[in-house]
């Protein structure tokens, strides 16, 4: 099957997982929508780990193995669901409070705070059509602004906006760390996710039990079918993601733009389904944000 194709796949996965966010935190309690969609993820992938340590020689497929792990890189795939529970947590709570067309779009600009930490943190340095288009994505993240007035939202003001921007920072430093882990300390995939999902479980815990015994104001909770379709459609788009990655003729630079128009899948989706106004100067916006975020991975 096509990289290419499994790309948009995975995209789509992407835009529905949004969506599902969405629906399932919309007047809900965030705490516990959050804890029950990340037990959903790892239970989907515990038997895989028991059996990978079982009974190897039986798996299925070799490529998405669980590999057995020393101590530290189990601290490590820790600190990973540290850094990725904390922007999910800024992340949940954001998009309950924003329009889905407003807070997509600021998630999507992850590219340009990766690019901004890779300036930062490891001395590299973009070329000229990243630098154009970072002006562009914050030409862009300027006109959502703008647009956001017309809701009552001011950008430089509100606290979720705020939690959105660093929710989108935190998953930039995840994407470095992935780079990290699987490039330098050479984690296969599958162990990564697999990993990452269980210890998901053992950060959102203590957030989960506060919340249940009232150590904060609590929210009211409901349970919906989204909840547990949160854990499934993220675990599915990764996996395609993955599995598109290990094709020899694969070309990230083209994979993670392709990926990232999973806001169209949400935007759209988020004034179809909960009428969200001004659809019009939005979409230019969206329009430009993704042309800004296509010249980020030109690298010449």
């Amino acid at each position: 099957m096509s990289w290419i194709f499994l790309s948009i796949c995975s995209a789509l996965f992407l835009g529905f997982y949004d969506l599902a966010k969405k629906h399932a935190v919309r007047d809900n309690a965030v705490l516990p929508v959050l804890f029950w969609g990340v037990v959903t993820s790892a239970l989907i992938w515990l038997p895989f780990i028991l059996w990978s340590h079982l009974h190897p020689g039986s798996y299925p497929s070799p490529q998405f193995l669980v590999i057995p792990l020393e101590p530290a890189e189990h601290l490590l795939l820790l600190a990973k669901s540290t850094l990725v529970g904390a922007s999910w947590i800024f992340g949940y709570f954001a998009l309950k409070h924003l329009p889905l067309s407003i807070g997509s779009p600021i998630r999507a600009t992850s590219p340009l705070w990766t690019i901004v930490l890779a300036v930062l943190l490891m001395h590299e340095r973009p070329a000229g059509w990243q630098w154009l288009g970072i002006a562009v994505v914050l030409a862009a993240f300027y006109a959502f602004s703008l647009v956001g007035k017309l809701e009552g939202i001011r950008f430089h003001r509100d606290k979720w906006v705020g939690c959105m921007i660093v929710a989108t920072l935190l998953g930039a430093c995840s994407a470095l760390y992935d780079k990290y882990l699987l490039q330098v300390t050479g984690l296969r995939p599958a162990t990564l996710q697999a990993w990452f999902s269980v210890y998901l479980v053992v950060v959102m815990l203590p957030f989960y039990l506060g919340w249940q015994r009232g150590f904060w104001p609590r929210g009211h909770f409901e349970w919906r079918w989204s909840i547990p379709l949160i854990g499934v459609l993220l675990l599915a788009a990764d996996f395609i993601y993955f599995t598109a990655i290990t094709d020899q003729d694969a070309l990230i630079s083209v994979i993670s733009p392709v990926r990232r128009a999973a806001v169209v899948v949400s935007f759209v989706g988020g004034m179809m389904l909960y009428k969200e106004k001004n659809f019009r100067p939005k979409a230019l916006c969206l329009i430009v944000l993704l042309a800004g975020i296509t010249l980020l991975y030109f690298k010449h």
